[in-house]
């Protein structure tokens, strides 16, 4: 029986594929800068800070060097708050709390997602949320998964994982979760809907 469902956040419970593209399209749009430049930017610290080994409030000051220009800091907070809410799958994931602990799994930057914790209310509907950059591995292995798991009490084949990048589910895979691909493209979470009642779910 599937007692906990984790879904990942960019691309599933987010309309955008990824929180860089989120973050490196408001910041040029606000900017003027070029977005592959501020791209090109960010991807620099993308690893360490999606591990946890730097923070953006650590790195700022040289990736403003490498934009030429100098930018006051909030315009990332701005940033992470322009990040697009997956309405439906936010529903769907408050019907499947009515029966089923519901958490978050996701490769992000500390930061970012204790700043959205409370800009879109995360921690009252998810628990456990569990971020790479707090536990320094992300979802290529399965420790992140494990450590998911251990706070959620519960064993591999209890938990289901949604994620929206095939690569992400060999690892719960591996553990003995059952995982399950989003189609970010289409969205259709009433196909997601189906395959979780075919999983035992439904979404109620």
């Amino acid at each position: 029986m599937i007692k906990a469902v984790f879904f990942d956040y960019d691309g599933v419970l987010t309309t955008d594929k990824s929180g860089s593209l989120t973050t490196t399209r408001y910041l040029s749009r606000a900017t003027g800068l070029d977005g592959s430049a501020v791209s090109a930017a960010f991807s620099r610290y993308n690893r360490a800070l999606t591990l946890g080994h730097v923070t953006h409030g650590q790195i700022w000051k040289e990736l403003c060097r490498s934009l030429g220009r100098d930018l006051d800091i909030a315009l990332l907070f701005e940033a992470f708050e322009s990040t697009p809410m997956n309405r439906d799958m936010f529903a769907l994931a408050r019907k499947l709390k009515r029966s089923r602990q519901v958490g978050i799994i996701t490769d992000n930057k500390k930061d970012r997602i204790d700043h959205l914790k409370h800009h879109q209310g995360l921690e009252p509907l998810f628990s456990p949320i569990v971020v790479s950059a707090e536990v320094g591995s992300d979802k290529r292995s399965t420790a992140i998964f494990m450590h998911a798991l251990h706070l959620a009490r519960i064993e591999a084949r209890e938990a289901l994982f949604i994620d929206n990048n095939e690569e992400n589910l060999a690892a719960p895979r591996a553990l003995g979760m059952t995982a399950i691909l989003h189609d970010d493209e289409r969205n259709d979470v009433e196909a997601l809907s189906d395959a979780l009642d075919a999983c035992g779910l439904g979404g109620e």
